[in-house]
């Protein structure tokens, strides 16, 4: 049964031996270039108001180093998460999000870039951040050790929380979706189906969450380099 419920996320289709599953990660960047030839609509408009607020936030989290460049950055790597993320919920769409191929080619050479530019360009800078302010004396090294574990996992940790939200959602539809046709009761089957249908709204929500709580992460990572 394990088997079974887990094999969703494995890739599948492929052509002349060669997987096309991957490709779904390009599929939402289909969605982006029409808002160029298209006549504004109410879609567009709330789109472009999202991308504004989180060119705000993310210039106010930078701090003076904060320019459009950086923020531009940050803003696609939230559109890319999150086209991904919702992508996922639709049937026989691969989800490249629930793989941690995807998320760790993600965050560590993003994580990967910014100590190399600390530790190059404010060396003194990241060594006094291995120490909190107000630290005792007796109370350093441990202090280092702590912080140095802190920054190494980064990476991982980024990956790993927005893997793990995909593939929880995911199984928990999953084992919704294989125990309703199993079903004879009316009652019961109609109670699975409100219950999946507000899992779906549930994971919508997520599927933007996490991908905001991923690129304001990397954001407070770059704003600590600087």
């Amino acid at each position: 049964m394990m088997t079974n419920l887990f094999s969703v996320f494995d890739p599948s289709t492929t052509i002349l031996n060669l997987s096309l599953n991957w490709l779904s990660t390009f599929l939402g960047l289909l969605l982006i270039p029409t808002s160029f030839w298209l006549l504004p609509n109410r879609f567009q408009v709330i789109w472009n108001n999202i991308l504004l607020t989180l060119h705000k936030e993310f210039k106010t989290l930078l701090g003076p180093s904060g320019h459009n460049g950086s923020t531009l950055m940050f803003i696609s790597l939230f559109s890319l998460i999150m086209f991904n993320n919702f992508l996922g919920l639709f049937p026989y769409i691969f989800t490249s999000t629930s793989h941690l191929t995807l998320t760790l080619a993600l965050a560590f050479p993003l994580w990967l870039s910014f100590m190399l530019y600390g530790w190059i360009n404010h060396t003194q800078h990241m060594f006094a951040h291995l120490v909190p302010q107000g630290t005792p004396p007796v109370l350093m090294p441990f202090m280092v050790c702590i912080e140095t574990i802190s920054n190494v996992i980064r990476p991982g940790t980024l990956a790993v929380r927005l893997t793990a939200n995909m593939i929880a959602g995911h199984l928990l539809l999953t084992l919704l979706g294989n125990t309703g046709p199993m079903t004879t009761n009316y009652i019961i089957l109609s109670l699975i189906l409100t219950t999946q249908i507000a899992l779906l709204v549930l994971e919508s929500a997520v599927a933007i969450i996490q991908s905001y709580v991923f690129a304001v992460l990397s954001t407070l990572y770059s704003s600590e380099v600087n």
